[in-house]
């Protein structure tokens, strides 16, 4: 069938009739969708009837159909899905004619170069492999005549239908049991960056296992939406194929752009987020039909023993009436579920949907789909500001820990989440391109909360750490910074669910300061004064703080594993103690450069008195690697960061943290440059201390050219084709040091990558003060504390020249 609606006849085209016809209809649809997909199978359809027609009648074979199953079966063919084909005979054909039949509509498809997944059978056979093999089950239901004896595939159609609906108690499980495993596998579509828009959970195969629990008549999904979502998603695989050129149903980040134009979406954020949707659609229908099929289940397994305790007249709740057990107001425990009371009026309480929800919540129970749909058709808006109870229900609800993700589903399922809060909407299934999240900015900021729910006791108000936790990233979305943005939201949002004022305040600080002491303790020299002093005057309280403290761990660790680590929490709350102790009414930090220790003191002499480098290393296991702290200590020369730096890189040692500085001990002849490392073995154990000495040497003499060498280790680790990192920015950050110009370098990390910054900084003539260094998924985030070679903080013009210079060097 060609666009204007006209069957095309293939009877008189052999395959490059076919292949013309096909690529003519590829190439006329104006856009992919069902349209287009029906077309498609109905031209092969033709194809398939005339070829099967001409190789029937040249072998002789009678008594036999061609069946399309699978896809194929359901009338869709997107461009480049294979063809899914049975073979079907009654068992009175010779074999060797059989086979000569199976050549003639096999070959010809594999010489169009279309993938091909065939079989022949007898009737008899086919629903045997279907009852040892439940895929071929499942394909068998979607069966459909494409050419020959219709009457064969008629009698197995009822009789495979029969068999899944007489086993479905049995069968129902182990396709649950696959749906699991497969999601275990591929993981959730709605998270990831990369979607397998068929395998992952909430897939077109998670849409096809619904079918086919409603095919058993045991249960079904809900409806609503449900053939909306797996349209988008066939469509969006439509536009893939023609992308690519191949099968495939990883929407990779390189085509996202190009399948989006195909699809008429304005950009990739746009396509992503509608598939986002569209999967989280399938995958609460999948939850909601799982749970009722294990209902089912268990009360058929019930009955007989029922029936044996009660006789045939048994009565009540033991014949099988569910028994309620009271949860809440208006909210009760039935069959498994937190169900609406049958005294419950919605229309006349506004915040039952709340109190449905904390309810399941802390009783760790789903909530019945028939529950949240009545309260979506008949709950009344809430007042301006919230009641109190209202917003203490969604703080119980949100303290209630990991149930609480489920519940919540479940209400935003049915738009009750977004009428209640409308600001969700814009970060609804909202993509998130950093590698490093785990979760799009919705469930990221669910996720924070049940992280802070188990950080509640650390806290005074944790009402407000729920509530932070929930809406630290709702500026995500909103032009800016989203941080700025999200304050002016947190605040609205704040009053409106009925917080006073101060508190409203003390909400909005927290989200436009969610970042700020990981931020700070990572790029940030804790000894500068300046840089307790500036935390100090953001957060202003310490009850601020201490609500700060906790909210920033509980979104590191909500957004994936990369986050956070015991470094980084160290590191933070070494901040959050020097704030405190500001905060408290004890004077501004110390000296930037305190007392060196003995250790320090010790290797500075023995490198005065050798004139060679020392060394120390001590393991410090991290979380994520094999940790260590390294003390270097050299006599005071030119080119020492570069050359520690790219030591440790060739040993393959990640840098966490570098502080650098000059002592000059009492009754000693020169000075030591001391510099202190946090290291990570991202491979392997810790290299030994005299390897690392000897190299240092060796590379402080010229006689290791330690450049040559990253950029053979470099050359290794060629970056993956297609991804175009972006190139590296420096900017002079202003106003956080008054002992230093902090350079704040955001590059893509690489191997040796502080090993060049410090060969650029020695080449513009200024001195490291001290680094700081912090990964990011693939990139580098690295602060540099610069002074003149007279110890002084550069002038603004030097400070942007040197900027300047390191990014032409580091490009």
């Amino acid at each position: 069938m060609t666009s204007d609606g006209t069957t095309t006849d293939t009877s008189d085209l052999g395959p490059g009739g076919y292949a013309a016809a096909r690529l003519r209809l590829l190439r006329e649809e104006p856009q992919s969708g069902p349209s287009r997909r029906s077309a498609l199978a109905r031209l092969t359809d033709d194809w398939l009837t005339a070829l099967f027609a001409r190789a029937a009648r040249d072998t002789g074979v009678r008594g036999a159909a061609l069946v399309a199953v699978g896809g194929y079966g359901r009338g869709e063919l997107s461009p480049r899905s294979d063809l899914d084909l049975l073979l079907l005979h009654d068992g009175k054909a010779a074999p060797a004619d059989l086979a000569r039949l199976a050549d003639r509509l096999w070959y010809p498809v594999w010489d169009l170069g279309l993938a091909l997944d065939h079989s022949v059978r007898t009737p008899a056979e086919a629903r045997r492999t279907a009852a040892e093999d439940l895929k071929v089950h499942l394909g068998l239901l979607d069966a459909r005549p494409v050419a020959g004896d219709l009457g064969l595939l008629a009698g197995l159609r009822t009789a495979v239908l029969a068999d899944w609906r007489n086993q479905a108690p049995a069968r129902l499980p182990r396709l649950h049991a696959m749906c699991r495993e497969r999601a275990e596998q591929c993981g959730e579509l709605r998270f990831l960056l990369e979607p397998d828009l068929k395998e992952a959970r909430g897939g077109l195969r998670d849409a096809a296992a619904l079918r086919a629990v409603a095919a058993s008549w045991l249960a079904d999904a809900p409806r609503e939406g449900l053939a909306e979502a797996r349209r988008r998603l066939l469509d969006t695989r439509d536009a893939l194929h023609l992308t690519t050129g191949r099968a495939g149903d990883r929407l990779a980040l390189q085509e996202q752009a190009q399948v989006a134009a195909r699809t008429g979406h304005p950009d990739a954020d746009t396509l992503l987020r509608e598939v986002y949707e569209a999967a989280r659609t399938i995958s609460y229908a999948a939850d909601v039909t799982w749970r009722e099929v294990g209902r089912v289940l268990r009360a058929r397994a019930a009955r007989p023993r029922l029936r044996g305790l009660l006789g045939p007249r048994g009565r009540g709740a033991a014949a099988g009436t569910a028994e309620r057990a009271p949860l809440a107001e208006g909210v009760v425990e039935a069959d498994g579920e937190a169900v609406l009371a049958l005294a419950a009026r919605p229309e006349r309480d506004p915040v039952l949907p709340l109190r449905l929800g904390a309810a399941a919540a802390q009783a760790g129970l789903p909530v019945s789909l028939h529950a949240v749909r009545r309260l979506a058709a008949q709950a009344r808006p809430l007042p301006e500001p919230w009641p109190a109870e209202a917003r203490e229900q969604l703080v119980t609800l949100l303290g209630a820990g990991e149930p609480a993700v489920a519940v919540w589903e479940a209400l935003e399922a049915e738009g009750l989440i977004s009428r209640m809060l409308p600001e969700w909407e814009r970060v609804r299934c909202r993509p998130q391109r950093n590698p490093v999240h785990t979760w799009t900015v919705d469930r990221h900021l669910v996720e924070t909360a049940v992280r802070a729910s188990a950080m509640t006791r650390r806290v005074g108000r944790p009402d407000l750490l729920l509530m932070a936790a929930l809406l630290h990233d709702i500026g995500k979305g909103l032009p800016g910074d989203h941080s700025a943005a999200g304050e002016a939201v947190a605040r609205r949002i704040a009053l409106r669910t009925g917080f006073g004022a101060a508190d409203a305040d003390v909400l909005a600080a927290l989200v436009r300061h969610h970042l700020l002491l990981v931020d700070t303790a990572t790029r940030r020299d804790l000894d500068d004064p300046a840089t307790v002093r500036t935390v100090a005057d953001a957060v202003r309280t310490p009850g601020t703080l201490e609500l700060l403290h906790a909210l920033t761990e509980a979104d590191a660790l909500a957004t994936g594993p990369a986050a956070w680590s015991a470094w980084r929490a160290s590191l933070v709350a070494d901040l959050v103690r020097r704030v405190a102790a500001v905060l408290g009414g004890a004077p501004d930090p110390g000296q930037p450069d305190p007392a060196p220790t003995a250790e320090e003191e010790r290797l500075a002499v023995e490198a005065l008195r050798t004139g060679e480098p020392v060394l120390a290393l001590h393991a410090r296991p991290e979380e994520d690697a094999v940790g260590a702290e390294l003390a270097v200590a050299v006599p005071d020369q030119p080119g020492v960061l570069p050359a520690v730096a790219g030591v440790l890189a060739l040993h393959r040692l990640t840098v966490r943290a570098a502080d650098l500085r000059s002592l000059e001990l009492p009754g000693r002849l020169g000075e030591a440059l001391v510099l202190r490392w946090r290291v990570a073995a991202g491979y392997g154990s810790l290299p030994e201390g005299s390897r690392l000495r000897a190299d240092l040497v060796r590379a402080l003499e010229g006689g290791l050219d330690v450049s040559a060498k990253l950029a053979e280790r470099e050359a290794a680790y060629p970056r993956r084709r297609g991804v175009v990192p972006p190139p590296p920015r420096v900017t002079v950050v202003p106003d956080v040091s008054s002992l230093a110009t902090v350079l704040e370098v955001r590059a893509p990390d690489a191997v040796g990558l502080l090993h060049r910054i410090g060969r650029a900084l020695e080449d513009a003539g200024v001195r490291v003060r001290s680094a700081h260094v912090s990964t990011l998924g693939a990139n580098a985030v690295d602060s540099l504390y610069v002074t003149s070679a007279e110890g002084k903080p550069l002038a603004p013009a030097e400070a942007a020249s040197v900027a300047e210079a390191l990014a032409r060097a580091l490009a």
